[in-house]
This record gives structure tokens, sequence and C-alpha cells, in this order.
């Protein structure tokens, strides 16, 4: 009886259950640690994303919106953020307020956002700080009255 658990073969078919088993509760920690990106109110948001959509597409005013990233972002030094928006003619709007959120997906904890500063007719900048190595979602929000307009982009604080 004692022959079968000094087979390789079972010896090998325990080790491997062994690691699954270890391997799902990392996982099952590692995921209850992280609170990522999830809104509280999912559900009522997702229910009338369609109509929403089509709403906001028939408001969109055609502006052109861009953003200027410094090609390299360190971590823990400030970097400057440019931000410009013009409508479908080429001039420069005006809107009411420009904000940058800087979005970490591993950690919700991290977000945090900012006022642009006005530099003139249709151009924005900001000073921004990130305190984390890694990658942030980069979200432009221009508000004009009640209507709010995105840009968004990627980067990776630290890394060349």
């Amino acid at each position: 009886k004692q022959k079968a658990l000094r087979s390789p073969w079972v010896i090998g078919w325990i080790s491997l259950f062994v690691i699954f088993v270890i391997a799902n509760i990392i996982m099952i920690y590692l995921a209850a640690d992280r609170p990522g990106l999830v809104v509280d109110d999912y559900y009522e948001r997702g229910q009338d994303y369609e109509e929403n959509m089509l709403k906001r597409m028939a408001k969109d005013p055609g502006w052109k919106m861009k953003i200027d990233a410094p090609e390299f972002v360190d971590v823990g030094k400030p970097a400057t953020f440019n931000f410009s928006v013009i409508d479908k003619s080429g001039v420069p709007i005006e809107p009411d307020s420009v904000t940058f959120y800087a979005y970490r997906p591993a950690d919700a904890r991290q977000d945090f956002s900012q006022v642009m500063t006005k530099i003139e007719p249709g151009k924005y900048q900001a000073d921004i700080t990130f305190p984390l190595l890694g990658v942030w979602d980069i979200l432009v929000a221009v508000k004009q009255g009640e209507d709010e307009y995105t840009e968004d982009y990627r980067l990776s604080a630290g890394v060349k």
C-alpha cells in the first residue's frame, strides 16, 4: 500500500493539485486586495447605455481636442501637460472648465484630478506629478454649460 505513494505518477499528480490550490489561494487574496475601477451604480448606468450614447452622439459639436503629453514622465517629478480644443473650422474654443483626470487602473485609491490653467484661447496647461510607477489613464474633460466632452490618453509613468 505504501508503494503507490512512492510512484512518480502519484507524486506528480499530488504535486500538481497542491500547486493548483496554492495558486488559487494567492489569486483570491490578490483579487480581494485590489479595488479596480468599478463604479458603485454600474447597473443603473448600464441600463440606458445605448440611449445615452445616441443622445451624446447627436449633441457632439465636432470639436478637435488634443492632449500633448511629455515623451517621458518621471515618478514624483512634475510634468507639463498641454491640451488644445478647436471647433470644426479651427477657431479656438473657450469652455467653462477644463479638468485633467488621472486614473490608476490597478488601484482606484490613487486617482486624482486637477483643473487646467488657460494659457491662451483654446489652450490649457497643467503641471502634474504622478505618485506611482506604471500605467495611468488620462482623461481631460471639457465642460461647456451642461455638456461635457472628453479626450483620453494612456501613459506609463517612470518607464522609458
